[in-house]
C-alpha cells in the first residue's frame, strides 16, 4: 500500500467508513520504535498510515487529555464527553451501532418510544434500494445528532471553563497526535497484513459508488 498516493480526501474518507470498534493498539507497541522521517514524501506516508492504524488510540488520547484537564468540572467533563460523541457519530459504523443500542435502551421502558426512534424505512425498487440510505440516529437524521450534540458541548465548554483553557487543552492533545503520527515508525506486519486489507476494501466500496 503506497501511502504517499493517498489523498487526505481518501483518508477522511477511510476513517469515516472504518470500523472503529476495534480495541486500541496496546500501549507497548503504542509507545515504542520512534525514529525520524528522512524525507517530507516519507513524512507524510508515515503520517497518514500511523493516523489511520491508531486512529482508536489518537481519539481516545485526545478526549483524555480533555477530561485530566478539566478533572475538577464535571460540566468540563460531560462537554468532552459530547464532544467525543459528535466525531465519533461521523463514523458510519459507530453511529450505526450507538443508534442501535440506544433504541434497544429506551425499548425496555417504552416500546412505543423506541419505535419512534427507528429510522424511515427506505423504498426498495426491483430488489434495490432506490437511494442510499441515510444514517439516522435516534430517530433523526445524523447531521441533525451531530449538531445538536454539538451546540450542546460547545454551550457546556463555555459555561464550565474558559474558552482559552480548552483550545489550550485541545492544542496539547492534537499536539501529541502529530509528533506521534510524525516520529511512530510504522508497524510493517500489522500494515501489510491488517489495516491494509481493511483500507483496500473501504477504497473498494469507494469504486463501486
Amino acid at each position: 500500500m503506497d501511502w504517499g498516493s493517498v489523498t487526505a480526501e481518501d483518508l477522511i474518507d477511510a476513517l469515516r467508513e472504518v470500523d472503529w470498534s476495534s480495541p486500541p493498539r496496546p500501549i507497548s507497541e503504542f509507545f515504542s520504535r520512534f525514529t525520524i522521517p528522512r524525507s517530507y514524501s516519507k513524512w507524510t506516508s508515515r503520517f497518514k498510515c500511523n493516523l489511520y492504524y491508531y486512529r482508536t488510540n489518537y481519539f481516545i488520547l485526545i478526549i483524555f487529555v480533555l477530561a485530566v484537564g478539566f478533572l475538577l468540572k464535571p460540566l468540563a467533563v460531560v462537554s468532552a464527553f459530547l464532544t467525543g460523541l459528535s466525531i465519533t457519530s461521523l463514523n458510519d459504523s459507530f453511529a450505526v451501532t450507538f443508534n442501535e443500542k440506544a433504541t434497544r435502551a429506551v425499548r425496555q421502558f417504552s416500546p412505543h418510544l423506541a419505535a419512534k426512534l427507528r429510522p424511515p424505512i427506505t423504498p426498495v425498487i426491483r430488489g434495490r434500494s432506490s437511494t442510499k440510505r441515510a444514517i439516522h440516529i435516534c430517530g433523526q437524521p445524523r447531521w441533525v445528532f451531530v449538531l445538536i450534540s454539538s451546540i450542546a458541548s460547545c454551550i457546556l465548554w463555555l459555561t464550565s471553563c474558559n474558552l482559552l483553557s480548552v483550545l489550550w487543552a485541545l492544542s496539547i492533545g492534537l499536539l501529541a497526535t502529530i509528533l506521534h503520527a510524525s516520529f511512530r515508525s510504522p508497524n510493517l506486519k500489522a500494515r501489510l497484513n491488517t489495516f491494509r486489507e481493511e483500507f483496500r476494501a473501504v477504497w473498494r466500496n469507494y469504486s463501486e459508488l
